[in-house]
This record gives structure tokens, C-alpha cells and sequence, in this order.
């Protein structure tokens, strides 16, 4: 299991919780982002499934996702982030699978090179990486 999603959504398949695999999440529909990062040197290829396709798959009713990190890190991001920006849940970069010491296995990235607005440090704290809880309040 990678992602346990959670709180106030209408489809769960592990008590009352929604527990992704990889195969689960590959499932969604997925996106590409050619994008530098605050965190990382020059632009590269991410891919994963759209945010708002994992809020669909789930049912979410909120307007705020508590996203936590392996490390326990966790940042309140407003589900209007991934209505208005075409976010992703990276799983890969450049066409490898992304290790949890290299921002994996699930990074919540914003398209930062497509809208520079988006560099600021409000977007940047919302950008988790190692995500592996989602709760939908």
C-alpha cells in the first residue's frame, strides 16, 4: 500500500478509508509536468496521476486535505488547488520510479514552469513529498 486516503470521502475499501496501491493509482487518469523544482537542479519530466483524478476516485466532500509526509511533515492544501492547477501525484521522474530518498514514492507537485505565480513560498510548503496520508476535511 502506498496512499491511505481518509475523512470525509464516499468511497473507501478498507474499513472507512481508501487504501492505493501502485496498481490502483496507475489506474487513474495520469499527467506529464516538464518542470524545474525549488528542489531539484534543472527541469524534468514528472508523471503521476492528476490530484482532482484521486479526489473523484475517492468521493472527496471537503475543502481541505491534510497531506503528511513518511517523515510525519504535513501541510493543509485547499482542494481549489488541484480544481485550478493541473497537479500531480509525481510517481516518476525522468521515466524512473521515484525512491523514497529521492522525493517518492509520491510527490504532490504543482506545474511551477507553466505558472511562475506559482513560485512562491505558500506553494512550495504545500508541495509534499514521501506523501503516504490523505485526509479529506
Amino acid at each position: 500500500m502506498l496512499l491511505v486516503v481518509s475523512g470525509n470521502i464516499t468511497h473507501t475499501n478498507v474499513g472507512g478509508e481508501a487504501h492505493f496501491d501502485r496498481r490502483m493509482l496507475e489506474a487513474l487518469p495520469w499527467r506529464s509536468i516538464e518542470t524545474s523544482t525549488p528542489w531539484t537542479n534543472g527541469v524534468s519530466r514528472y508523471r503521476g496521476p492528476l490530484a482532482r483524478a484521486l479526489l473523484t476516485a475517492v468521493g472527496a466532500q471537503g475543502e481541505t486535505l491534510k497531506v503528511s509526509a513518511l517523515n510525519n511533515f504535513m501541510a493543509e492544501i485547499p482542494v481549489s488547488d488541484f480544481q485550478r492547477h493541473d497537479v500531480i501525484l509525481a510517481m516518476e521522474r525522468d521515466g524512473e520510479r521515484m525512491p523514497i530518498r529521492d522525493y517518492g514514492p509520491i510527490f504532490v507537485l504543482y506545474p511551477f514552469d507553466e505558472n511562475p505565480a506559482l513560485r512562491n513560498e505558500t506553494i512550495r510548503f504545500r508541495s509534499v513529498w514521501q506523501v503516504h496520508r490523505v485526509v479529506v476535511e
